[in-house]
């Protein structure tokens, strides 16, 4: 668990650094900028390793290989190099990449893997793969996700998620995986009740110091990489303008080390 969190604020800190201006209205894993050559060498050479690594069942070697958040991660890298994955030269790598996923979705519940975070990134990879995928398997799954998502927190006293979609606690990781997923899946299409973002904004501010740093489960023991997954979720809600927004990002820019 220590390690997929390491994995999450990884993840969710790239997102930060490219998050658009307008991000409420667009995904986070897209970017309008220019890529430089040698980056963009580096990222089909990234996409080719994954899909030469690749089972046929969609998963990889590895304690984690199996994991359907890590499948997830997998997925949404080779949709945000804009190939496409319906015809493009990783087709096979993403239906396989979404047959696992949909394998591992509780029928009756929703629930995708076993953790808050499978079913967090798992549910944002559907979000993106949804529009652009041609899967009719996909809305209806990715409905049940985050009906499964809202459940859980309706459930939770703080307003937040943590491991389990019973907990009753949070933390800003498991949180702050679950707003960008709920942003995501909005985003694609599927109706999140503005309260939903009101309540695990709240939490996440909670965990937010006054210099704008955010810990684990409160203000206390900040961390960057807790804080730029705080500034993406706010960034993602339209509110860079916030002066918590500005605080964050300067604590980002103090104590980052290039």
């Amino acid at each position: 668990m220590k390690n997929f969190r390491r994995l999450l604020t990884v993840f969710l800190a790239c997102c930060m650094t490219a998050a658009p201006q307008n991000a409420a209205a667009q995904s986070p894993l897209k970017t309008s900028s220019s890529v430089p050559p040698q980056v963009e060498l580096m990222y089909v050479k990234g996409l080719r390793y994954l899909q030469n690594a690749q089972k046929p069942d969609g998963t990889y070697d590895g304690t984690y290989g199996r994991e359907p958040g890590i499948i997830g991660f997998c997925l949404m890298s080779v949709l945000a190099h804009g190939d496409d994955p319906n015809a493009g030269p990783y087709a096979t790598m993403v239906r396989r990449c979404v047959d696992y996923i949909l394998s591992k979705q509780n029928k009756g519940s929703g629930y995708i893997g076993d953790s808050m975070y499978n079913h967090g990134f798992a549910t944002l990879a559907l979000a993106e793969a949804y529009g652009m995928v041609r899967d009719d398997r996909i809305g209806p799954a990715l409905r049940k996700a985050v009906a499964l998502t809202l459940t859980a927190q309706k459930k939770n006293k703080s307003g937040g998620w943590r491991y389990s979609p019973d907990a009753t606690d949070a933390d800003s990781t498991v949180t702050g995986c679950q707003l960008v997923s709920l942003f995501a899946a909005r985003n694609a299409g599927i109706p999140v009740p503005d309260a939903a973002f009101e309540r695990g904004l709240k939490y996440m501010a909670s965990c937010r110091n006054k210099k704008g740093a955010y810990g684990y489960t409160g203000p206390e023991g900040p961390r960057v990489t807790l804080t730029a997954i705080g500034s993406l979720t706010l960034s993602l809600a339209r509110l860079k303008t916030d002066p918590s927004f500005r605080d964050s990002l300067a604590y980002l820019k103090k104590h980052l080390n290039y």
